[in-house]
């Protein structure tokens, strides 16, 4: 059985050495090789052809966010960023993931064993969670392929049966003959149906007047009137079931595979990133903090003024959990929703204390929205989206003169994380003078899965998932699918579009 490769990739020679341990101690990964910085990888991931690259941020020469297009330009494969926790690492592991980064860790002090211990479970999780999820993208184009090549195979049979019967139905035909042309005196009393058919407006769904199907000037329409009928005539009690699931082009609640022990298999390009990009040293804007418009006194900390209408007082609500490739699809989902969307949007995002505020920052330059990590009693409003801080499991209660606020509470981790997306769905189940609005992206696990359920039993409005094509994992949503409270299944570009329909 053949290990997966891993390329381990930082300036410092004792945290390879580190990092390279922690691999090998699981029989499943073996080291390729390692790099120095963020040039040498990329040519180390020509040059070797790893399975995987676990890639440190902060490199001299090229960076970690510099590499990263080029090496999903050239060789797209699962890329772990190793981030420290200063505000620039934190900034730039953010545009990282955006950039198709599979997921990150923050770096293990060397000074405590106990943290390297934790770094490296962490560290191998989602190094199986990020094969596990090659090997599905590989398994699902395969069966596609095989779809597509077999109705292929059914549509060429069938046009060859058809031409065979058509061939035999011309050679057994009696030679028609011409039509006799009607007197003249008969074509004169069809000139008022066809004058009032000229007359008569013309649409899609309707049915032919009667008196249209009568033979007029041309005879030869004759023979095509009852066939034209019967085309233009729609079905009768024909409804279409407004919660029923949608499911179009996706393939949901898939087993799960093999272990990875099952052997090397190299992973499919990466359709997340569609062009590389440039090897130059990033934009000011990547290593700045973005210009901010000025805070007036009265609005509440972190806020910053944008064109939109925030208001305190609404009666629809949409919350939104994700984790493994969720800072991606949060940034597609938040450009697409515009400034004016009269509900608040409050996001469970897995991630560390700190991390979460950069998330925030970073999502408030690219989206019309206003978007704020959480705090303790803030007042939601309309047009804003608010993300859970990490290391605080968030939840929604009633305030006065019937506001909404945040609750922030330091209690035990759910599900394995907090934030967790259960607790915070859960809050909203005795908001039942709310419309609420559930959305599960991508994320390993099952975390959301089962308070999505009960919010569905209980009859919210609607609920949203991202279908496999488009999840980095598809563990979240596909446990909510099995659970069958998903009313939209959709690939991550069409949530948006859809979420506002919905709610406006």
């Amino acid at each position: 059985m053949c290990a997966y490769r891993v390329l381990v990739v930082d300036d410092s020679a004792f945290m390879r050495k580190i990092i390279s341990d922690l691999i090998v101690k699981d029989e499943s990964f073996d080291i390729a090789g390692t790099a120095a910085n963020g040039k040498e990888a990329v040519e180390k991931v020509k040059e070797l052809q790893p399975d995987l690259v676990t890639m440190d941020v902060e490199m001299p020469e090229m960076n970690g966010l510099e590499a990263l297009p080029l090496i999903m330009a050239a060789h797209p494969l699962p890329v772990i960023m190793l981030s420290g926790i200063n505000e620039q690492g934190m900034k730039e592991t953010i545009m990282a993931l955006e950039a198709g980064a599979f997921d990150f860790i923050r770096k293990p002090s060397i000074s405590h064993a106990q943290d390297i211990k934790q770094v490296g479970k962490a560290l191998l999780e989602q190094m199986h969670t990020a094969m596990l999820a090659v090997r599905s993208r590989l398994e699902r184009k395969e069966a596609n392929e095989r779809k597509a090549a077999l109705e292929q195979t059914t549509e060429g049979q069938a046009l060859a049966d058809m031409g065979t019967e058509g061939k035999e139905a011309t050679d057994k035909a009696p030679i028609a003959t011409a039509a006799p042309v009607p007197p003249k005196r008969d074509a004169g009393k069809s000139v008022p149906a066809a004058k009032s058919a000229a007359k008569r407006p013309q649409t899609g769904s309707s049915v032919p007047d009667s008196h249209l199907n009568k033979p007029v000037a041309q005879p030869r329409k004759t023979a095509q009137a009852p066939a034209t009928q019967k085309k233009e005539e729609p079905p009768k009690g024909v409804e279409r079931a407004t919660r029923q699931l949608n499911t179009s082009g996706t393939s949901a609640a898939k087993s799960q595979h093999s272990t990875d022990k099952a052997g090397l298999i190299k992973p499919e390009p990466r359709k997340s990133v569609s062009t590389p990009m440039p090897s130059t040293p990033v934009a000011s804007s990547a290593v700045t903090p973005p210009v901010r418009a000025p805070i007036v006194q009265s609005a509440p900390k972190g806020f910053s003024l944008k064109k939109g209408v925030y208001s305190p007082n609404f009666r629809k609500l949409v919350a939104v959990g994700c984790s493994t490739g969720g800072p991606r699809a949060l940034k597609t989902l938040l450009e697409r929703i515009p400034g004016d969307f009269p509900a608040p949007i409050v996001i469970v995002q897995h991630m560390p204390p700190n991390f979460t505020r950069s998330l925030a920052q970073r999502l408030n330059t690219l989206s019309p929205l206003r978007v704020v990590e959480a705090e303790q009693g803030m007042t939601l409003e309309t047009g804003t989206a608010y993300i859970a801080p990490g290391g605080y499991q968030l939840r929604i209660v009633p305030g006065a003169s019937g506001k909404y606020t945040v609750s922030l509470k330091t209690e035990e981790a759910r599900n394995g994380h907090r934030p967790s997306v259960d607790t915070m769905f859960e809050s909203l189940l005795p908001l039942t003078s709310l419309e609420r609005h559930l959305v599960l992206l991508t994320g390993m696990g099952s975390d959301g899965a089962k308070m999505m359920k009960k919010l569905f039993d209980a009859g919210v409005q609607s609920t949203f998932a991202e279908n496999e094509e488009t999840c980095v994992v598809y563990g979240m949503p596909r446990s909510a699918v099995e659970l069958k409270c998903v009313r939209h299944l959709l690939p991550m570009q069409e949530i948006a579009p859809k979420l506002v329909q919905v709610v406006k």
